[in-house]
């Protein structure tokens, strides 16, 4: 070949390897892009011409199907046979006989445009060559009129799968190459019949469940079970049909409609098992083999992709030169079909080879982008599926539409991928092919069994609503990071479960005798039978607390959180058997906390697995439930307070009660415990020690999953009441349960549950109230996360049948390792709902924090969390008037808190990790300073405590140090005096 000749081929093979090749660099790509920030939620809107759409298909939604002349389609054949079953389209949604019903439903949504089907068997029930069928001719002329009428552009698919049953019988359908002349005649009518007023044409929808599934496997209409070829032949006779149909409507009436046409390809998404080239090689061809089967004649080069023909050799079979050319470029927009029908439902299961599905949208339109020479891409179809249960408040249906379109949006801003619109499917329920109606897809809420079928709004059809009049998602104030300091005497700290316990003293504290071998082992080696007194162990013998305490140092914070072991300190029930050397141990700890200036924050008890984390006597005597544990635990603190008050800055009498696991006996009596500590320390401590005393509640933002529902507002205020209004309100409020908890539990629904709830909730006396109400020098809380819920029951695992609460995700919420959501709006609910419900009572996040186990050595998922957090912490006490008064950040280390460290603990050492650096940032600026602010110098408030002066717990040591000195002075005295003395001696 002469190298003019070759340039050209080496030029066009460098494009089409830049274009379309890199389509197999999708994986990668995405594998690498940053995170989370890519995984974050865009706030943006879509271009201005962008156009919003939904859909439906005739036989779903029409009805009528003997009605007015209409012939059976073969979807008609299929249902009425025995082997089926009794569910049809027969009168579905009765669409046919409620046109103005359908356009009203459209024009509350305010789409720009509706993808519709039409009927062939309705239009055409005798064939084109018998005209049209006058009743059929005027639906669909009606419905374009009154589309046209309220601005609603009709996008309209002539063959969505109810293929006529005459043609069936009489050609065998699809597998013969008739059909690509009878397509052409039946699409001709339809351009000269309605081709003026409709501007977008689908010519077939999902031509892989057409072809594999009504051919090959037989589990659509027409059933035929046959062999591979079949499907395959199929597939071919569609393609050809398209094209033909394409070019006719090119050379005939495009010039004059001005219209454009195209075929809805409906494809899933694959991954990798591993990201190595082998599995990303299976997973191109997974896509070749669907979505490829088709797309590649029509977008590239008019025949078949190259992993199909080596795998299938005679099967598949062969496009002439003449029909390669004929296939080619015969679509004016890419018009996309992704959801369930395919992904999840109706995919063959060989096709995936041995990759995983997934239902990441926005990668498949990366994908296409880069595969189809970046082409205009129309989704024509996209939603999930929702079960037959739910009716009108279908949140779990609405977050997946949300999570799609956010995917839209991304692939357009983030990736350039050039997508002109977004259809929604359904606009309302209808028969769900397979799935009959065991499945709604909706926007509206259809009773099949009322007689009118009114179409009744869902939460999802006033989501999309909303979502067209705005665009997309623009910017809202409140999601901005917002910029200014905390007050002076701020707290900020850290926490942890518990605090690194090791009694072993240093080396210095050893009585034994040592002596230097050496001949033999070149090191020491312990005499026997000789030993120093063994003096009394001190703070500073303390290894593990040296450490501890200047890995605190380090972060600059001035609070520390932890909790004691009750067990620990009194592992015996005698009062007299106390664990003097782990008491030692926590009074060096907290002395050595204020020796450095960083107050002790002090938990008494923290339930955990072993025991519930009370000494082994008390859990097996029924722990919490038992009214003696009452006692037992106020004898504790006042141990507690009268050992270690003096270096105690905040006390928490019950770290994080897990109330969804607490009886209401035993959250009863850990009320009135933690009451009687209160006053304990109140009328015995408080004046000489001068700290303050709560309780620290576990509190989580809880969302209605549809802002739109009365139902779902309800719910999460329900639960609101149940997991921290159980406990707040009769110390913060009134010395009694919350009103909501008493109604709910009285409701006859509850009677027959064998719940926890179904116990009885007791009461409070008058005095027992009294001694509760007001127990509290602060509101104490710990914040991770933030929780949807509805009232609607929809998944049962995810469904608390006591509550009647459907949890569920939002799949836009960026998630933890642990499948934590990373939701900070949540802390500032959280933080003003206190102050609605307790009043403007000081509060401390006690803990807030997140895992991130996998990225250990960037650490961006908790640098995001702390910064934005804290944000909104700072939001709700500049904006929000919320009396914020400390921030701790959880956890410490990963050694007592694996994974949620700002230390690492590996082989024995801690190393900080990058979010640890942050936070000592937004320590040192106390918050967000603008660019301009200048910080404030605020004053170091030292702790007075008569016991930790410098001193004081530091005698020993000078002692030594004096001891030293004063020998110093003799020696220079003495060598002084006898050097003078020599001199005289030798004059």
């Amino acid at each position: 070949m002469p190298a003019s000749s070759l340039l050209p081929w080496v030029l066009w093979s460098c494009w089409t390897c830049a274009v379309q090749g890199n389509s197999e660099n999708t994986w990668a790509r995405f594998e690498k892009l940053p995170f989370p920030e890519d995984n974050l939620f865009l706030y943006d809107t879509f271009p201005p011409d962008f156009m919003w759409s939904v859909g439906t298909a005739a036989y779903q939604i029409e009805g009528g199907w003997q009605q007015d002349g209409k012939a059976p389609s073969i979807w008609d054949t299929f249902c009425h046979r025995g082997d089926h079953g009794k569910l049809s389209g027969d009168v579905a949604s009765d669409s046919y006989n409620y046109l103005f019903r359908d356009i009203e439903a459209l024009e509350i949504l305010g789409v720009t445009h509706y993808r519709f089907s039409i009927s062939w068997p309705r239009l055409f029930p005798n064939g084109t060559e018998a005209g049209p069928n006058e009743a059929g001719l005027n639906y669909y002329i009606n419905l374009i009129k009154r589309l046209k009428e309220h601005s609603i552009e009709p996008v309209v698919t002539l063959y969505h799968w109810d293929l006529p049953q005459r043609l069936q019988d009489l050609y065998g359908g699809w597998v013969n190459e008739s059909m690509v002349g009878i397509f052409k005649a039946y699409a001709m009518e339809c351009f000269k019949l309605f081709g003026n007023d409709v501007k977008f044409w689908i010519t077939m929808d999902n031509p892989y469940v057409v072809a594999w599934h009504g051919y090959g496997t037989g589990s659509v209409p027409p059933g035929i079970k046959g062999e591979k070829h079949l499907g395959y032949k199929a597939g071919h006779n569609l393609i050809k049909a398209h094209a033909v149909v394409w070019h006719l409507y090119d050379k005939q009436f495009r010039s004059s409609q001005g219209g454009q046409i195209s075929i809805a390809l409906a494809s899933h998404w694959i991954k990798p098992l591993n990201m190595t080239d082998n599995f990303i090689r299976e997973c191109q061809k997974s896509l070749d083999f669907v979505l490829g089967w088709f797309a590649k004649p029509i977008y590239l080069d008019g025949d078949y992709p190259q992993s199909m023909k080596n795998n299938l050799s005679s099967l598949l079979p062969d496009f002439t030169e003449e029909e390669k050319r004929s296939n080619k470029g015969t679509a004016d927009f890419f018009a996309l079909s992704f959801g369930p029908i395919l992904s999840y439902q109706m995919l063959d299961p060989d096709m995936k080879f041995r990759q995983k599905e997934s239902i990441n949208l926005r990668e498949l339109l990366y994908w296409i982008h880069m595969e189809y020479n970046q082409p205009q891409i129309f989704i024509v179809e996209n939603s999930w599926m929702l079960s037959a249960m739910t009716k009108t408040e279908d949140a779990k249906y609405m977050y997946y539409l949300k999570k799609f379109v956010m995917e839209t949006l991304k692939a357009i801003r983030y990736d350039g991928v050039n997508v002109i619109g977004y259809t929604a499917w359904s606009l309302m329920d209808g028969f769900e092919w397979l799935r009959e109606y065991r499945n709604r897809r909706g926007l509206f809420y259809v009773d099949f069994q009322s007689h009118n079928k009114n179409l009744i709004p869902k939460s999802s059809a006033l989501f999309y609503k909303q979502l067209i009049k705005k665009n997309g998602f623009p910017p809202l104030p409140e999601n901005q990071p917002i910029q200014g300091t905390f007050p002076c005497n701020f707290a900020w700290g850290t926490s942890a479960y518990t605090i690194q316990i090791d009694t072993t003293p240093s080396q210095f504290n050893d009585p034994s005798v040592y002596i230097w071998d050496m001949n033999k082992t070149k090191g020491l080696t312990k005499v026997d039978g000789i030993h120093v007194p063994k003096r009394k162990t001190h703070c500073v013998d303390f290894t593990a607390i040296r450490l501890q305490i200047s890995l605190l140092q380090e972060i600059h914070v001035s609070h520390f959180y932890f909790s004691l072991k009750w067990a620990a300190i009194l592992p015996h029930r005698n009062f007299s058997q106390v664990n003097h050397k782990i008491l030692h141990y926590y009074q060096c700890f907290v002395s050595e906390l204020v020796r450095v200036n960083i107050t002790p924050v002090v938990a008494l008890w923290q339930p955990i697995a072993e025991h519930q984390g009370l000494p082994f006597h008390l859990a097996k005597n029924g722990g919490w439930e038992n009214y003696h544990t009452i006692h037992a635990f106020v004898e504790y603190a006042r141990l507690c307070f009268k050992e270690l008050g003096n270096h105690v800055g905040l006390w928490i009498t019950m770290n994080e009660p897990s109330v969804r696991n607490l009886t209401f006996t035993a959250g009863h009596n850990l009320l009135k415990a933690h009451a009687k500590a209160w006053h304990l320390y109140d009328k015995e401590f408080r004046s000489s020690q001068k700290g303050k005393v709560s309780i620290a509640l576990h509190a989580n933002w809880v969302e209605p999953a549809c802002p739109f529902s009365e139902n779902d507002i309800n719910t999460s205020e329900r639960i609101l009441e149940f997991d921290v209004g159980r406990l707040a309100d009769p110390i913060f409020l009134d010395g009694d349960y919350p009103k909501v908890m008493r109604d709910w539990l009285t409701k006859p629904i509850l009677h027959n549950s064998h719940d926890l709830f179904n116990f009885h909730l007791p009461y409070f006396s008058e005095d027992e109230k009294k001694m509760i109400r007001g127990t509290f020098d602060f509101f104490g809380l710990t914040h991770y996360t933030t929780e949807l819920v509805q009232w609607e029951k929809e998944d049962s695992a995810k469904y608390d049948h006591s509550l009647k609460v459907q949890y569920i995700t939002d799949n836009t919420w960026i998630q933890s390792p642990h499948e934590y959501a990373v939701v900070p709006w949540g802390l500032r609910k959280m933080l003003k709902w206190i102050k609605s419900k307790y009043g403007n009572i000081p509060v401390y996040i006690l803990a807030n924090g997140i895992d991130n186990s996998q990225d250990v050595v960037h650490d961006k998922l908790r640098i995001y969390y702390m910064r934005n957090y804290v944000n909104e912490a700072l939001k709700a006490s500049l904006i929000d008037g919320v009396d914020v008064r400390g921030y701790f950040a959880y956890s410490f280390n990963d050694k007592t808190d694996p994974g949620y460290g700002l230390y690492t603990y590996i082989a024995n050492q801690y190393k900080a990790k990058p979010s640890l650096k942050q936070y000592r940032k937004i320590i040192v600026n106390n918050g967000f300073p603008s660019v301009n602010m200048t910080v404030a110098s605020c004053p170091v408030e030292h702790v007075l405590c008569p016991d930790c002066h410098f001193f004081q717990t530091r005698k020993y040591l000078l002692a030594f140090v004096a001891f030293i000195f004063f020998i110093f002075i003799i020696s220079v005295f003495m060598i002084t005096y006898y050097s003078k003395k020599g001199k005289r001696r030798y004059k």
